[in-house]
């Protein structure tokens, strides 16, 4: 059944509620052939019309062409403030049971936009606690089902999450056809803001995949995008890109005046939450790149969690702190105080995805070999190689592999460390 049958059905409804023939409604300013097509789905009321049928009908306009009356209108727009609202201050469990419920109730069923806007919301939510499998069907149903009522800024938007979803989930294939769709054809379409947001997304992924040969020509393909249209996000998104580049490509160096320069630009910006996210990757960065002056990344990484805790960042930005700044007291011959840190990773790793698993586990296999606790480190270990075994191959799983190694290595299981050597360099294809 169309729109346009469904407002002539709801006309048709109230009409005989009121005890009112379709003459009476229609005189003196319609016909009553007229108001006789409109309720059998025959002509299209105009605005003007259907404003002058609700205000003869005592009804609100809402309700004929929505379904949904001034106050469950009131209603609905409430309830999704609340799960933004939710998703703004970090409660990220509470946002998709909003969501959720919105959708579940059926009050959005002849409001298109607003429903398109929860269903959007879910999947966000989803994907903020960790379940990527889920995110990535409901954002993959949304783009398909509402494709001819999406906004094109929706449109680049769901691409943008899908495309991290499908990388932070190992499906590199994926993540990069779904930016390619857009940014791939033979005329590059001109760049905008959710377009580098969407380009900044296929060079994340060319990293991940190990295609820095690409990845290099992309990046400085966005940089220069990013001087041309000269605003914030697109030079901090390009130059934030840049310097993943060079710490992959094995230049830390070179991308450190890339690192200094997005949060410089960001600085000037009152977004503390989008600054706090970027001082955390900006130490994550300088760990690798300058390991020396980890008591320095150390006072960021502290400074960070603490932003995190007073924005209510979502439970995995938190995590993926934590878990830095474990590797730091690491760094610092600190291990007791990695190890705690760490623990508590590990206390909240529930629905989370396994690669986020797999890398707490690690530091804590780390830690307990530093702390000369063999059998438990092994252990933690055993659930590393486990859970790296299900996981797709990427230069992450190589990484991991890698550091699984050395400390196999330290605890003298030197087959194992042997066996863990040949599974990184496997992935990476040797």
């Amino acid at each position: 059944m169309t729109g346009q049958d469904l407002v002539g059905q709801r006309i048709k409804t109230v009409r005989r509620q009121r005890g009112l023939s379709q003459a009476q409604l229609a005189h003196p300013e319609l016909s009553d052939s007229y108001v006789s097509l409109i309720e059998s789905g025959k002509r299209t009321p105009t605005p003007a019309v259907l404003e002058l049928l609700a205000d003869k009908l005592d009804c609100s306009l809402t309700y004929l062409v929505n379904g949904v009356t001034a106050e469950q209108m009131q209603e609905i727009e409430l309830n999704l403030s609340y799960a933004r609202l939710a998703m703004e201050n970090g409660e990220v469990v509470e946002g998709r049971t909003r969501y959720a419920e919105l959708l579940a109730d059926g009050g959005l069923a002849g409001l298109p936009q607003l429903r398109q806007d929860a269903e959007y919301g879910l999947a966000l939510a989803t994907e903020a606690c960790g379940d990527l499998d889920g995110a990535i069907t409901l954002l993959s149903t949304l783009r398909q089902n509402e494709s001819a009522t999406m906004t094109p800024e929706r449109h680049i938007a769901i691409a943008v999450s899908l495309s991290r979803c499908y990388r932070e989930q190992g499906n590199l294939v994926q993540a990069v056809n779904v930016v390619e769709q857009i940014l791939g054809g033979a005329v590059r379409p001109a760049w905008t803001d959710d377009l580098m947001k969407l380009g900044g997304q296929l060079l994340a992924a060319y990293v991940e995949r190990g295609d820095l040969l690409r990845a290099r020509q992309f990046s400085s393909e966005l940089l220069a995008a990013a001087e041309l249209l000269g605003t914030p996000q697109a030079l901090t998104l390009a130059h934030w890109g840049a310097a993943i580049v060079a710490v992959e490509s094995g230049y830390g160096e070179e991308g450190v005046p890339h690192v200094e320069r997005a949060i410089a630009i960001q600085s000037e910006y009152e977004d503390p939450r989008r600054l706090a996210r970027l001082r955390h990757d900006y130490a994550q960065v300088m760990l690798i790149v300058r390991p020396m002056e980890a008591s320095t990344w150390r006072d960021v990484l502290l400074k960070v969690e603490t932003e995190f805790s007073e924005s209510s960042a979502n439970p995995m930005g938190k995590l993926r702190c934590a878990m830095n700044l474990a590797r730091t007291e690491l760094l610092l011959a600190h291990p007791e105080r990695a190890a705690e840190r760490i623990q508590v990773v590990c206390d909240m790793l529930d629905g989370m995805p396994e690669a986020l698993h797999a890398e707490a586990r690690l530091v804590f296999g780390q830690a307990l070999a530093e702390l000369g606790r063999r059998e438990q480190a092994l252990g933690e270990l055993r659930g590393v190689a486990e859970s790296l075994e299900r996981l797709p191959v990427t230069r992450h799983t190589a990484h991991s592999w890698l550091t699984a190694a050395q400390v196999l290595e330290r605890v003298d299981e030197p087959a194992r460390s042997v066996d863990a050597y040949q599974r990184a360099l496997a992935c990476v294809g040797l």
